[in-house]
């Protein structure tokens, strides 16, 4: 059996030289085993089907995770540019100390020639717990900077910010995974798990075998909404209409919980003021839903004894995301659908540990155990244990596309420590970031394999990955968890942990940046210790006769926290919170230069910007490259068949990718992964217009126009770059800074009539009316 086999046989898993460990990919943190290989393979992946979340099932990604482990894949020693001022010179290998120094070198300049501020820390959503403590340490201890933040920011920071609107903390899920299998009927928002964590789909599977509904939200027809009792296909961008709809519905036609209302929540009445501005024929018009399927859905979710509502990217990443889950969970808190058993909102966090990598330091505006960096005692607290006076912690720093669009900017980061992370292919406006990122005076990148960010660096520093190392994450469910090391790293690899020890003593810090996982993981529990993520009572030994500990977790005898909000909500009056939110647009509509709407999205064979995944056959075999799903309809008035390279266009760049003609899109909407860069890099085309809340990018909807690639260039030309001021081409040489574009923000909700709704839209409905058997056109 190899790793890029079929998978494990059963009974595999009782391999006595294995190690229990985890998936390296998505938020579920699948258990699985790992037995050292013979001959080229690093190691085999075995079943453990004693680990609850999946008991033993493991998608293509996770059976083929230790092909990233071998060395003709991965990094195996450090590299630095050869010349600094010449971004074509070679990246050649180093030693450590020439590497590390380079690094502490960029660094120092930096922060000599322009103050702290001008240095700053990147960090990722894969991270270990222990990785993530300590780069937050470094940024604010070693470097004193305020700039740090992670990709994290572009996953579930709105519904991070919603939960604690409404609930006073943020936990992914406040239940087990598995509740979702005994509830009544679940509505499922902008999530395809059938695709981005297939061995979750079992527990929809099994609430449908139990009698369950399951409500899909989403403008495709993806793989998880073929499943679906009933399937709700909106327009990019109108989910937050959508939501307002139902709650209409649910209060006019009487199926409000008024007792659990009035004894669990406060804000009803502002919320149902709002919700009865959205009838349902106005949210019809604005959604393309008709009132038929929403009247159907707000019956089916209201009638239910018991019921959740789940929401992913779909309606998170917008730049109104917050508002948007604010109004899901105000659904579930008017139909008495929360602080229940079997009952609740929650989000499905999509990056492995994107759940703890913001809990414990590694945001902007926060310190260890979700607490925040402006509370004066939080500061106290987490000065006191690294042993630093609080009143020379920086304060909080920039949002991620933030802190990225400043970079090599006057007042901005001149110098970045990145590690984790592949933002030149991930991050919106892609092509601008990448500008960005070569304006820098240094870069210093730490990963696994070299990204496309990763070949900008001025150093290069090759890291431990998941197999090679012990250290914690935190799953979708709050469950922490610990991978245990299974395989030495090749000999010129170091840990996150150690680079952190090296760079922090070259900067005069020689104490408190620990190698070891596990020390770093005890200082985390005392800093943590008091605040809502609450690590103080979970070990490492305890995790392993666990199979993982739920926080809040304040003691070593307190068993964990597996279901939040039974008793009371963590607000100061124990009480859930209403939002009175109400729907507006998107910050780009279509018009008559850019007529379609562009969502992005995953496929089941590539994880995240492909960085890891692109390198291994089994999965590029299934998932070969970027692609351009469109509608029949447009494919006929477009003159393309399937397979036709098309040119799609955004006013922030162009993308070019085969077409794939399926009806299960909207004929007035297209759609791209984002797991390529070159050519094919949908994010060269997503908007960073930034919700006020959380600072989300609006990577769901855009306007593009699409067209042949071939015709498309020859219709390019002055007047097309005229019309498109804000596009860029990736420059092949570092160059001056250029003044910054400030992204786009939405600050006030935009209020518009009905009429007003329909004007953005009324080019593409119009074209859609011509033909009725288009399903979920615009009314």
């Amino acid at each position: 059996m190899t790793t890029s086999g079929p998978g494990p046989g059963p009974g595999s898993g009782t391999a006595t030289d294995a190690t229990d460990t985890h998936c390296p990919y998505c938020a579920l943190q699948c258990g699985m085993r790992l037995r050292p290989g013979a001959g080229q393979e690093p190691a085999e992946v075995l079943e453990r089907p004693a680990f609850p979340v999946n008991q033993g099932a493991l998608c293509g990604k996770g059976r083929t995770a230790a092909a990233v482990l071998r060395p003709g894949v991965r990094l195996t020693e450090p590299l630095v540019r050869e010349d600094r001022d010449d971004p074509d010179a070679p990246l050649r290998p180093a030693s450590w100390d020439e590497a590390l120094d380079r690094v502490a070198a960029g660094l120092t300049a930096a922060r000599r020639r322009y103050g702290n501020d001008a240095v700053g820390v990147f960090g990722g959503g894969g991270l270990t717990n222990e990785k993530a403590y300590l780069l937050g340490k470094f940024a604010r201890v070693a470097l004193r900077t305020p700039h740090i933040d992670y990709n994290g920011r572009f996953c579930m920071s709105s519904a991070a910010a919603a939960h604690r609107r409404a609930f006073g903390i943020d936990r992914g899920l406040p239940f087990p995974l598995a509740d979702i299998a005994g509830t009544d009927c679940v509505i499922l928002v902008g999530a395809n798990p059938a695709e981005t964590m297939p061995p979750a789909l079992r527990y929809f599977r099994e609430l449908r075998e139990n009698g369950g509904r399951l409500i899909v939200v989403d403008p495709r027809r993806t793989r998880t909404a073929e499943q679906a009792d009933l399937h709700l296909q909106p327009l990019p961008g109108t989910d937050l209409a959508l939501a307002l709809g139902l709650l209409h519905l649910l209060i006019a036609d009487g199926r409000a919980d008024q007792d659990f209302i009035a004894r669990r929540t406060t804000g009803f009445a502002q919320a149902r003021a709002a919700a009865m501005a959205h009838w349902p024929q106005r949210v019809e018009r604005l959604t393309g839903v008709p009132v038929a399927q929403l009247a159907a859905a707000a019956a089916m979710f209201g009638d239910a004894p018991r019921g959740m509502v789940l929401t992913a990217r779909g309606p998170e990443q917008q730049s109104k995301g917050t508002d948007t889950v604010s109004a899901w969970i105000n659904l579930c808190l008017a139909a008495g659908k929360a602080g229940r058993p079997g009952s609740g909102y929650g989000c499905l966090t999509g990056q492995g540990n994107g759940q703890g990598g913001r809990e414990h330091g590694q945001k902007a505006d926060q310190l260890p155990g979700y607490r925040s960096i402006t509370d004066p005692a939080a500061r106290r607290h987490v000065a006191a244990v690294w042993g630093v006076d609080p009143d020379g912690l920086p304060g909080p720093g920039r949002s991620a596309y933030e802190l990225l669009d400043s970079l090599g900017t006057d007042g901005g980061v001149r110098a970045l420590l990145l590690m984790g992370s592949n933002p030149a292919v991930s991050a919106p406006r892609a092509a601008h970031v990448t500008e960005r990122i070569q304006a820098l005076d240094f870069l210093a990148v730490g990963d696994v394999v070299l990204s496309e960010t990763a070949r900008l660096a001025d150093v290069v520093l090759p890291v431990t990955q998941w197999a090679e190392e012990t250290g914690t994450t935190t799953n979708l469910e709050g469950r922490v968890i610990l991978r245990g090391k299974a395989v030495d790293a090749p000999e010129r690899v170091r840990s996150d942990l150690a680079v952190l020890h090296g760079l922090a003593a070259r900067l005069g810090v020689p104490e408190g940046f620990p190698e070891d996982p596990e020390e770093v993981f005890e200082e985390l529990r005392r800093a943590s210790a008091g605040g809502q993520a609450d690590y103080a009572g979970i070990s490492y030994d305890r995790i392993r006769a666990e199979d993982g500990v739920f926080w809040p977790c304040p003691a070593p005898d307190h068993p964990g926290t597996p279901r939040l909000f039974l008793d009371r909500f963590a607000t100061p009056d124990g009480r859930a919170r209403f939002a009175a939110v109400t729907h507006r647009p998107a910050a780009e509509e279509p018009d008559d230069a850019y007529p379609l709407y562009l969502t992005t999205g995953r496929v089941v064979g590539q994880y995240q910007s492909g960085a890891q995944t692109r390198r291994v056959d089994e999965l590029n075999r299934a998932a070969p490259g970027p692609f351009v799903e469109v509608h029949p309809v447009l494919a006929r008035r477009l003159g393309v068949a399937d397979g036709e390279l098309l040119a799609v266009t955004s006013r922030r760049g162009r993308a070019v990718a085969p077409a794939r003609v399926t009806d299960t899109i909207r004929p007035d909407t297209v759609f791209m992964p984002f797991h390529w860069g070159g050519d094919g890099r949908a994010n060269t085309l997503t908007n960073p217009a930034l919700d006020p809340v959380s600072r989300m990018p609006e990577f769901k909807v855009c306007a593009v126009r699409v067209g042949s690639a071939a015709g498309e260039r020859e219709e390019r030309g002055a007047a097309t770059e005229a019309a498109e001021p804000t596009q860029r081409t990736e420059p092949t040489q570092r160059t001056e800074p250029t003044q910054r574009t400030e992204p786009t923000q939405i600050t006030e909700p935009a209020t518009r009539s009905a009429p007003e709704e329909r004007a953005g839209r009324r080019a593409v409905a119009g074209r859609m009316a011509s033909d009725p058997a288009v399903p979920g056109r615009a009314s």
